[in-house]
């Protein structure tokens, strides 16, 4: 079984002006003169962390990490301004292009899972000509019968404990439609409001993306600064249902069929169920597909690590 390179720091990092007075905290590892990755994180809304850094040969590779809008070292914090008119996907694929520029790389790989998947294939589908390979983990593409799943109660089958939890914050008379109540909550200008809804919101998203309970990252999810932009960040977007038609991502997939690709998801993750990566694989079967039998969602389950840096490992030299 791979498992993570040792752990490294940045040798450049800075904010990037990217206008609607939103700046971006990026930052660059590895190998200066290395093949240029750029890696997405997920949420929307959860910000980078050292050990995404740790699936790349640091010898081999130009690790580029940014935290996207709203979150993470980037400002705003989304906690503390709650206007996001100006946080989309679009707003995101384009900054993916000035930090591109910005670095003077040409092309790169793009490496994202969760919501980074879904951005990866946003911006690979815009820009097809900028990216080397794609490596994708957790395959979401916000669709409604994503969102329905776990936000509306399929996935609340499976773990009904955790389930009352996130319904606890919203009115019987609302709960036909959690997202939007939970929108109203979040936007709520008293914290007695949005402060418990965010960490319930957050809490429920941690307690099912591993395999099994990990009480750590149960911990980080609800710490109430990161809860509120992260919940706040994440019903925006699906609320909005990315501004993308229902299926787009995987519709368009015909845009990636020229891109060497390799799609990792866990047999039992319950937040990004297995039917959206089979539906992807289906619509491009160029890319590889890696079913990890004893996984959930977590990048950093066993089996979903090894495959992901197998794929890091085998692009290295293209």
């Amino acid at each position: 079984m791979r498992t993570f390179y040792p752990a490294i720091e940045p040798y450049d990092s800075g904010l990037l002006d990217v206008g609607d007075g939103q700046q971006l905290y990026w930052e660059v590892s590895g190998n200066p003169d290395g093949k240029p990755v750029v890696f997405l994180h997920g949420g929307p809304g959860g910000g980078t962390n050292p050990n995404q850094r740790r699936v790349f040969d640091p010898a081999t590779y130009r690790i580029v990490l940014f935290d996207q809008r709203g979150c993470g070292k980037s400002l705003p914090h989304a906690s503390e301004n709650g206007d996001l008119s100006a946080n989309t996907t679009w707003h995101s694929v384009a900054d993916i292009e000035r930090l591109r520029e910005m670095l003077g790389v040409d092309v790169w790989q793009v490496f994202g899972g969760s919501w980074g998947s879904t951005l990866a294939l946003a911006y690979a589908e815009t820009h097809p000509e900028r990216v080397t390979e794609l490596v994708l983990r957790g395959i979401f593409t916000l669709r409604k019968t994503e969102l329905d799943w776990f936000y509306e109660g399929g996935a609340g089958a499976m773990l009904p404990d955790n389930w009352e939890g996130f319904v606890a914050p919203v009115p019987e008379d609302e709960r036909h439609s959690l997202i939007a109540a939970y929108h109203r909550l979040l936007n709520d200008p008293d914290p007695a409001v949005h402060g418990p809804a965010a960490v319930a919101w957050s809490t429920w998203e941690a307690s099912a993306i591993t395999l099994l309970p990990r009480e750590d990252l149960i911990a980080t999810f609800s710490e109430p600064s990161y809860a509120l932009a992260f919940a706040r960040i994440e019903n925006h977007y699906f609320v909005n249902k990315g501004w993308m038609e229902d299926g787009q991502l995987i519709r368009d997939a015909s845009r990636l069929r020229d891109i060497p690709a390799v799609i990792v998801q866990g047999r039992y993750d319950l937040c990004t169920p297995p039917f959206t990566a089979w539906d992807l694989h289906r619509a491009w079967p160029e890319a590889e597909m890696r079913m990890i039998p004893d996984a959930g969602h977590a990048f950093d389950e066993p089996g979903i690590l090894d495959a992901l840096i197998e794929a890091t490992d085998r692009f290295a030299d293209r």
